[in-house]
């Protein structure tokens, strides 16, 4: 049918099932939004297009389908690529689409001063997404969107960019059809199956180590199984949380960074690395060695031998060959004594938390005993949301979303948003004073589109972390104190509900048990400074 440019994008859009969008509008982007009305999309309008890549990122933590941002021109795409940074180092599957300068205005190799202009703007997007794909002619942009979607979503997931020229948005075109790719992964090598089912089979004290990939793959119950049949611990990295509920007999309850738990990989004679590519974060800069045998699954065999050789890989989706590990195996004893020992663990972690910083176990303890039935946590790059992204007890997949692919401070509120506007319930955003004020503008939004969110804003007067790295090298602060705003008048200002309480005593459990019961969005000030816990970079406890 002949259609508009972007009434053909629109289209594309609703057959991928896109529900909700996020973006912000420019004078060359409009007819999106024009064309949006009456698709069933809600596009909601944000106020820094940061927020918008965050936004998408976040929705696509929180339902693993594709989330999508909306931007303009020039200034307005480079704004999100902070954004889509952590999405591409968090393999978040995020559809970015942008505006460039009208086709009849580009002179090649020469940049003429057209509003918004840029020399190639996809070429910005290069380092930091799957693709980057510029729209050639009206006809080619349905297909276009079509196919960056599915570069998008196909594994290992990731954010693709798509630079469409203004004027293809209002141009009439028939819509051409996108070439049909079915793309499968090949069957596991047998030999190599084989070769791991006799690792595991052998093995003394193997370990489980899930990544990220597991999480996106849906295998938790299968890796679950897998573990109660070898009675080996299940160790899960930053993205990796919730990939099993926090009874579970294999879990280990903390990530590898607690001695404890370091322990468990220190001993392994065999590691399962499941989806997971072995970042310095979780390894402590790769000091950490090397188990004697390591088996590796995942949808690439380049991203699990990046770090550490394995001496078998198993290259496809983690559901399916964990199932084909379960099956080959028979189950072994011992799992009684095993669940009794990671129970002790947690333990001894817990009570060296109580008595290193009791603060911490406060919070820890009240978000454990507010938050409801199937509520999203969202930690930023802070001292709060270290102690959250260590030490909170995730309850499913997906219900936990923190930066720690690329590091992105001030991912925290915008990413709840996405979250939030998913419709699975309430959100609880973990941010830091200096993180929040990033975004603070989208308050605005939150209030405006009445998402169910309840942001936690942990205000210790500066950048934290970054405080306690000077203190511990024993320099004046620099850069790191900082005059914030009463952000609890902020808040109000722009209608959102908001109080404040100092530390995290019974004030602030009776204030957040409200808070995340309500309907409408709210915000909770915190006066109160954290130590960082073990899985912060200057408290790593093996030395180079």
């Amino acid at each position: 049918m002949n259609k508009t440019g972007a009434e053909h994008l629109v289209d594309v859009l609703a057959e991928l099932g896109t529900d909700v969008a996020f973006g912000l509008p420019g004078v060359h982007n409009l007819p999106i939004w024009e064309a949006v009305a009456g698709s069933g999309i809600r596009l909601i309008g944000v106020r820094h297009e940061q927020t918008a890549g965050y936004a998408a990122d976040g929705y696509a933590r929180a339902t693993g389908r594709l989330g999508v941002a909306v931007v303009t021109t020039g200034p307005g795409a480079a704004n999100t690529l902070g954004a889509v940074g952590e999405a591409m180092a968090s393999a978040s599957p995020v559809l970015v689409l942008a505006t460039d300068i009208p086709s009849a205005l580009r002179r090649p190799g020469t940049v003429r001063g057209v509003l918004h202009e840029t020399s190639d703007q996809a070429a910005m997007f290069a380092p930091v997404t799957k693709a980057a794909i510029t729209v050639k002619s009206p006809a080619d942009l349905a297909p276009a969107v079509a196919r960056a979607a599915r570069i998008a979503r196909e594994p290992q997931s990731g954010p693709v960019y798509v630079g469409i020229p203004t004027d293809f948005l209002r141009a009439g075109t028939e819509r051409r059809p996108e070439s049909e790719v079915t793309e499968r992964f090949t069957a596991v090598d047998l030999d190599q199956l084989d070769y791991a089912l006799a690792l595991l089979a052998g093995a003394e004290r193997p370990v489980i180590w899930a990544g990220g990939g597991a999480v996106r793959a849906e295998a938790g119950p299968v890796v679950g199984e897998l573990a109660e049949k070898l009675t080996a611990p299940v160790i899960t990295t930053f993205a990796g949380r919730g990939l099993l509920p926090p009874g579970h007999p294999c879990l280990a309850p903390t990530p590898v960074h607690a001695p404890e738990v370091g322990a468990l990989w220190d001993e392994a004679d065999v590691v399962l690395g499941v989806g997971s590519d072995f970042d310095g974060l979780m390894t402590q800069n790769w000091r950490m060695p090397r188990p004697p045998k390591l088996i590796a699954v995942n949808v690439d065999a380049k991203d699990a031998a990046k770090n550490y050789q394995p001496d078998v890989t198993l290259v496809g989706d983690a559901r399916d060959v964990v199932a084909q590990l379960v099956g080959g195996l028979v189950a072994r004893p011992g799992l009684g004594e095993l669940t009794a020992r990671l129970r002790r663990i947690e333990d001894t972690v817990r009570r060296r938390m109580r008595a290193e910083e009791p603060q911490a176990a406060d919070f820890l303890g009240t978000l454990e005993e507010t938050l409801p039935e199937g509520a999203v946590v969202v930690a930023d790059m802070c001292v709060a949301g270290y102690w959250a992204g260590g030490y909170h007890r995730v309850s499913a997949p997906r219900r936990f979303a923190y930066p720690m692919g690329w590091g992105t401070l001030g991912f925290g509120f915008p990413a709840s948003l996405g979250a939030a506007a998913a419709g699975g319930g309430r959100v609880v955003c973990v941010s830091g004073d200096g993180g929040f004020l990033y975004g603070c503008g989208d308050l605005a939004t939150l209030a405006q589109e009445s998402l169910p969110v309840t942001v936690i804003i942990v205000d210790d007067g500066g950048y934290g972390m970054l405080r306690f790295d000077q203190d511990r090298a024993g320099v004046p602060h620099r850069g790191v104190d900082l005059h914030t705003p009463n952000f609890v008048g902020l808040a109000r200002s722009f209608g959102v509900h908001a109080d404040e309480v100092k530390g995290f005593g019974r004030a602030f459990r009776r204030l957040l048990g409200e808070f995340v019961r309500a309907e409408e969005p709210n915000v909770l000030v915190v006066r109160a400074a954290l130590k960082p816990p073990v899985n912060t970079s200057p408290r790593w406890y093996r030395t180079p």
